[in-house]
């Protein structure tokens, strides 16, 4: 089980790796029809970090309302 700290130092990653996801969706976006065979990776790996970051939320709001031994 991950320490508050662990998680936290997590939650910061994956949210800055949801952040440059976002980025590089709205990036191919703005560029199309330009590479617009890119279209299904970049979504899925936008998709694949957010369901991480709200499933490391989950387990920090879980971890929060336990109470601690």
């Amino acid at each position: 089980m991950e320490t508050a700290e662990e998680l936290k130092a997590r939650l910061k990653k994956l949210s800055a790796q949801a952040t440059q996801a976002k980025m590089d969706l709205h990036d191919l976006s703005e560029e199309l029809p330009t590479n617009w065979e890119q279209i299904l990776s970049v979504a899925q790996r936008c998709h694949d970090a957010h369901a991480a970051l709200m499933q490391a939320r989950q387990q920090q709001q879980a971890a929060a309302a336990a109470p601690s031994a």
